[in-house]
């Protein structure tokens, strides 16, 4: 497992690769103690992606994120993994579930405009700011 400065990006983490393990048994019958090369595999790009994501703790799920960091194969791999796994989750890791709930009503700010948003303030007039 990658090592994650954030609790967040960890838990996130480890609930990318509970759904990949429900995936990997149900869809590849070799694997019934470990995920197969290939979902390990795509499990190690999805912690590449995590660790490189620009949101850090503030990071929205996949699904409301305004950046596709994936590249289109690992996208359609993802989505397949999350749609199958998705409703077997609250069954199989109840708390990882509720949480990645919760994390859907995150709000996030588009990069551009955070971006805009900071440049401004950094070019505001002192005078102003007191």
């Amino acid at each position: 497992m990658a090592a994650f400065t954030s609790r967040r990006l960890a838990r996130e983490h480890r609930t990318m690769a509970a759904m990949v393990r429900i995936y990997c048994v149900d869809h590849h019958p070799d694997a019934a103690a470990h995920p197969c090369p290939g979902c390990m595999g795509f499990l190690a790009y999805a912690a590449k992606r995590l660790e490189k994501c620009p949101y850090g703790d503030d990071k929205p799920t996949c699904a409301r994120c305004p950046i596709h960091c994936y590249k289109r194969a690992q996208r359609e791999q993802a989505r397949a993994i999350m749609r199958h796994a998705g409703p077997r989750m609250a069954w199989r890791h109840p708390w990882l579930a509720l949480r990645h709930m919760f994390d859907r009503f995150r709000r996030v700010e588009d990069p551009m405009d955070r971006r805009q948003r900071l440049r401004a303030a950094q070019f505001e007039d002192p005078a102003r700011r007191s």
